[in-house]
C-alpha cells in the first residue's frame, strides 16, 4: 500500500532534507522548470523490487524498440494535440529518460511539483548505501582504519602553543591526528557525508539544453535562526565567515569536510599565501619608514628645494606652456624619495626570495594536505572523462577548427588614449586662468588619468573574461580539465595585459621616447610625447600602482561582492508582493532545496584565484616602486577570507565536492610570476629609478665621492633661440627676464660644443651600468632563489617518514588479517572432519549469529 504525500506528512512531520517518509537523505536536487502548476500529487520513485524490476524491463524494451516509455506523453504526439507546448512535452520526455537511467544505477528519486516557488520542480536524489559502496570501490576512496598514526613531539608541541589561534571545532584535529587509510572495500563500513556529494551525476548537457535549470547538494541547515541545530554550516559560520575569529587559522579541515577538496585547497593556499604577507609587509613599511627618515639629509631632493640654485626649466609643452623653476619640483623629489631610496634595491630581493618561499611552503603544506586527507595516490587513480558539450559537437558532427586573435590591441588602443588625455588636459591647465588649476598640474593629470585607467581595466575585465570563454568554446577542448585550463590560461593572459599595460607603459616608455627640446617627438600631428618630472617616472607608477591595486581590491573585488548580492537581494524583494513578515513567514516554511534554491549558483573557484593572481603580481612584479603592496595585499586578504567564507557559506548553492590534490595551472602562473618579477624589478630599479645614475655620478663624476652636483649633473643645457618655428613659449619673459638658456633632464652636451645636443659620454656610461646591473641583479637573485628550492625539500621530512611507517603498517595489518584468515579456515576444516560418539546426546545446533546489515544512517 502506497501513502499520499499528505499521508506521509502526517506519520513523518520533520521539515529538512529529506524524502517525504523523513528518513531517506536528500543528497542531490535537480531542478527544472514548469509550465503551469499541475494539481497531481507528488511522486515518490520508492519502488519496491517488483516495481524496480519492472522499470528496467521498461528501460530495456524502450531501447531494443527505441518506443517511449509512456505514448501518452511522447513528444510527437504532444506537438500534435499541443504545439505551443511542444518544447515543454520534449524537456519532459527528455527528463524521464534521464530520470530512468538514474533509477537503473540503483538511485531512489522523488518529484517535488508542489513547491512554494511558482514555476519550479524539484526531483530529489538519495544515493542508497549500495550504490555509495560500489562508487567507493569505483573510485578507489581511501578510508580510515582503527589505526591511528601519532604525529611528532615537534608537531604536538607547536600546535599547544597556537591552540588559541585555531578554530574550536572537532574537524580541526584532523591536522595532528591522521588514521591509517587504505581503499574502501565493503567489508569496511566507513562513508561519509562528503562522499555523498562526489558522486557525479552526468547532467551537464541537459542544464546546457535547458531540460533542468540547476543541480545542486543541499546545505546542512539553517544558521540565523535562534533554534537552529549545530551542523557544520552552522560551525564554519561561527568559526570562519565571522569577523571576529579574523586572527584565527581557517578551520581547513571543516572546510574541506563540507565543501571537498577543491575548495579545501583553494582557502588553504589563500591563508598560506595571507600568513606569507605578514613578514613582507613588515619589511616594506619598514623600507617606506626608512625613506620618511632619511627625506631630510636626501641631496638631490634638497638641491632641489633650494632656491638660491635658481635653476630655469625648459618648457614642458609646446606655445601653452612656459618656462618653470625647478624648485617648484620640491615636493615631488621629496614624495620620490620614500620610495626610491637603496633600501628598495635590498627589499626586491628580499620579495624575489620570499616569492620562492612562499612557492616552496606552499608546496609542503599542500603535500601535508594531501597526506593528511589521504590524496597521495589520486592522479594515477582518476581518469579525466570527456565533456558532454565535446561528445555532442562529435555527434552533430560540427567540430571545425576556427581561430580567433584575443582582441588585447583594445587595451593598447585605451593606454594610447589615456597617453593623449594626459598631454590634452596638461595643456589646457598651463592655459587656464584658474590659479588653482595652474599650481596643481601635475597631481591633477596623475589622479585623473590614473582613475580613468583603473575604471577601463574593471570594464575590461568584464569583457575580457566573457571573450575568453567564447574563444575557449570555439576549440572545444575534450575534457574537463583541458577546458579548464584552457579557460584560465586565457583569461590570465588578458587580464594581465589589461591590468598591468599602464603600469609597464610608466615604468618602461614614459619619459624615453621623448626626444629633446627643439626636435621632440610628436604623435598624431601635434601631440608632443610627455615627460617625466625631474624626479623621475617611480612617483607616477608608484601613483597608478596604489590606485590600480586599492581600486581593483575595494571595487572590483570587495564592494562587487557585497554589494552585487545585496542588490538582487533588494531587487527581488521589490519584485515580490509580500511584505517582509510576510516573506519571514514564507521562508520559515519553505523546504531545504527551496531556500537553497534562492541562493546563487556556484560557478567556479577561477574568479577567486584570478584576482589573487593579479594581485600577487601587483606584489612583486613592480615592488621596488611601491613598498606598500604587501601591507595593503595583507588587509585585503584578511578581508577577502571572511567575506568568500560568508558567500560560500549564506550567498551560494552548495558547490559539487570535487577532489583534487593540487591547486592545478594556477601554481605554474604563480611560478611563472615570481620567474618574472625577478626581471622586472631589475628593470625598474635599473632604468625607472635613480639608482644607477646616483650610484655612477658617486663613484665617478662626483669631486669630493659625495651626492653634491648630481642634479646639476643630469641636467643638459639648450638655447632658446634653437626652438622649431611654432614651438617656442608664447611668454618669453620669465618673471620679468628674456631666458636664453633652458634646462632639461638629459646627458646630451651644450649648445656650444662641437657636438651640440648629442648624446654625451657620461649617457653611455650610465647605460652600460644599467645593463650590468640587470645582468648582475637577474643571475645572483636567481642563483639564491634556486639555492632556496634546492635546500627546502618538497616533502616534509615528517611526512614522509610517515608515509614510510604507514606502508609498513599496512604490510603488517594485511599480513596479520590474512594469518586470522587462515586460522579461521583450518579451525572450521577440523571442526567439519570431528565426529561425536552415539552415546553422547548431541545438543542441537545452535543459531549461527547474523551479520548485522549496515544501513545508512546520514
Amino acid at each position: 500500500m502506497y501513502l499520499s504525500v499528505d499521508d506521509v506528512s502526517t506519520l513523518y512531520p520533520q521539515v529538512g532534507p529529506y524524502f517525504s517518509d523523513g528518513h531517506r537523505r536528500v543528497d542531490y536536487v535537480l531542478a527544472y522548470h514548469i509550465q503551469k502548476s499541475v494539481n497531481i500529487r507528488r511522486r515518490s520513485s520508492r519502488f519496491s523490487d517488483n516495481n524496480f524490476i519492472q522499470g528496467l524491463r521498461r528501460s530495456l524494451s524502450m531501447r531494443s524498440s527505441r518506443a517511449p516509455l509512456q505514448p501518452k506523453e511522447d513528444p510527437e504526439i504532444a506537438a500534435q494535440e499541443q504545439r505551443t507546448n511542444y518544447h515543454e512535452d520534449d524537456k519532459r520526455f527528455r527528463r524521464e529518460e534521464f530520470e530512468e537511467n538514474l533509477l537503473e544505477t540503483g538511485l531512489e528519486l522523488e518529484r517535488d511539483e508542489r513547491c512554494k516557488i511558482p514555476g519550479i520542480g524539484f526531483l530529489k536524489i538519495h544515493a542508497p548505501w549500495n550504490v555509495l559502496c560500489q562508487e567507493a570501490e569505483l573510485m578507489k576512496l581511501k578510508m580510515p582504519t582503527k589505526k591511528v598514526l601519532h604525529p611528532t613531539t615537534i608537531r604536538l608541541f607547536i600546535h599547544k602553543v597556537t591552540a588559541p589561534l585555531h578554530p574550536k571545532v572537532d574537524a580541526n584535529r584532523q591536522d595532528s591526528i591522521k588514521s591509517l587509510s587504505h581503499p574502501f572495500s565493503r567489508e569496511k563500513q566507513h562513508l561519509t557525508r562528503c562522499t555523498r556529494a562526489k558522486y557525479s551525476m552526468g547532467i551537464t548537457s541537459l542544464l546546457a539544453n535547458g531540460v533542468y535549470s540547476s543541480a545542486y547538494p543541499l546545505h546542512d541547515g539553517d544558521i540565523t535562526e535562534a533554534n537552529a541545530e549545530s551542523n557544520d554550516r552552522k560551525l564554519l559560520y561561527e568559526e570562519w565567515a565571522s569577523y571576529s575569529v579574523f586572527y584565527k587559522y581557517q578551520p581547513i579541515g571543516l572546510i574541506r569536510k563540507y565543501f571537498g577538496e577543491k575548495v579545501g585547497l583553494y582557502f588553504a593556499w589563500l591563508g598560506v599565501y595571507t600568513q606569507m604577507l605578514i613578514p613582507a609587509a613588515i619589511v616594506g613599511v619598514i623600507v617606506f619608514l626608512y625613506g620618511c627618515a632619511t627625506v631630510d639629509d636626501n641631496i638631490p631632493s634638497m638641491e632641489i628645494c633650494d632656491s638660491r640654485n635658481n635653476i630655469t626649466m625648459c618648457p614642458l609643452c609646446d606655445r601653452a606652456c612656459s618656462y618653470w623653476k625647478l624648485v617648484t619640483a620640491c615636493g615631488t623629489a621629496r614624495a620620490s624619495h620614500l620610495f626610491d631610496n637603496p633600501a628598495t634595491v635590498f627589499f626586491s630581493i628580499f620579495m624575489a626570495l620570499w616569492a620562492v618561499l612562499f612557492m616552496e611552503h606552499w608546496k609542503r603544506r599542500q603535500m601535508r594536505l594531501n597526506y593528511i586527507w589521504d590524496l597521495t595516490g589520486l592522479g594515477e587513480e582518476e581518469k579525466d572523462h570527456n565533456r558532454a558539450e565535446y561528445e555532442f559537437r562529435v555527434m552533430q558532427k560540427t567540430m571545425r577548427l576556427e581561430h580567433s586573435t584575443p582582441k588585447i590591441l583594445v587595451t593598447f588602443a585605451i593606454v594610447f588614449g589615456v597617453i593623449l588625455y594626459r598631454i590634452s588636459i596638461k595643456a589646457a591647465l598651463h592655459v587656464s586662468t584658474y590659479p588653482t588649476a595652474r599650481s596643481n598640474i601635475r597631481a591633477t593629470v596623475k589622479t585623473t588619468a590614473a582613475i580613468i585607467n583603473l575604471i577601463i581595466i574593471i570594464i575590461l575585465d568584464e569583457i575580457y573574461a566573457a571573450i575568453a570563454r567564447f574563444l575557449t568554446n570555439l576549440e572545444v577542448p575534450k575534457t574537463d580539465k583541458s577546458f579548464e585550463e584552457r579557460l584560465i590560461f586565457k583569461t590570465f593572459i588578458l587580464k594581465f595585459v589589461n591590468a598591468f599595460t599602464p603600469i609597464v607603459y610608466l615604468a618602461f616608455f614614459r619619459g624615453r621616447l621623448v626626444g629633446r627640446p627643439g626636435n621632440y617627438l610628436y604623435v598624431v600631428g601635434s601631440y608632443r610625447m610627455e615627460e617625466c618630472a625631474h624626479a623621475g617616472c617611480l612617483m607616477e607608477l608608484c601613483i597608478q600602482l596604489c590606485i590600480t591595486m586599492l581600486g581593483k581590491q575595494l571595487i572590483q573585488n570587495n564592494l562587487f561582492e557585497i554589494g552585487i548580492p545585496k542588490l538582487k537581494k533588494l531587487l527581488r524583494k521589490r519584485k515580490s508582493e509580500l511584505d517582509c513578515k510576510e516573506e519571514e513567514e514564507l521562508s520559515k516554511t519553505l523546504q531545504r532545496h527551496e531556500k537553497d534554491h534562492l541562493l546563487g549558483p556556484f560557478n567556479s573557484l577561477n574568479p577567486e584565484y584570478m584576482e589573487m593572481i593579479i594581485q600577487f603580481g601587483m606584489v612583486t612584479l613592480f615592488v621596488a616602486s611601491f613598498p606598500l603592496a604587501p601591507l595593503f595585499a595583507l588587509l585585503n586578504n584578511i578581508i577577502e577570507i571572511r567575506l568568500d567564507a560568508k558567500k560560500f557559506i549564506m550567498e551560494l548553492r552548495r558547490p559539487i565536492a570535487a577532489r583534487a590534490k593540487d591547486i592545478g595551472i594556477w601554481y605554474n602562473l604563480l611560478r611563472g610570476l615570481s620567474k618574472v618579477a625577478v626581471i622586472v624589478n631589475a628593470f625598474v630599479i635599473s632604468f625607472t629609478s635613480d639608482f644607477i645614475p646616483r650610484l655612477v655620478y658617486q663613484y665617478m663624476y662626483s669631486p669630493d665621492g659625495t651626492m653634491h652636483g648630481f642634479v646639476n649633473h643630469t641636467l643638459s643645457y639648450f638655447n632658446v633661440s634653437d626652438f622649431q618655428p611654432n614651438t617656442d613659449p608664447l611668454q618669453p619673459m620669465h618673471l620679468g627676464y628674456k631666458v636664453e638658456i633652458c634646462r632639461y633632464k638629459d646627458y646630451r652636451e651644450p649648445p656650444w660644443s662641437s657636438t651640440p645636443y648629442e648624446l654625451s659620454k657620461e649617457f653611455w656610461a650610465i647605460l652600460a651600468a644599467r645593463l650590468a646591473f640587470v645582468i648582475v641583479f637577474q643571475n645572483v637573485v636567481m642563483l639564491m632563489s634556486d639555492f632556496v628550492d634546492w635546500l627546502i625539500p618538497d616533502i616534509p621530512k615528517d611526512i614522509s617518514l610517515q608515509i614510510h611507517k604507514e606502508k609498513i603498517l599496512m604490510v603488517e595489518l594485511f599480513m596479520k588479517e590474512e594469518q586470522v584468515k587462515r586460522l579461521a579456515a583450518r579451525d572450521h576444516h577440523y571442526q567439519d572432519n570431528c565426529t561425536l560418539p552415539l552415546s553422547v546426546p548431541q545438543s542441537p545446533p545452535q543459531a549461527r549469529s547474523r551479520p548485522i546489515s549496515h544501513t545508512n544512517c546520514c
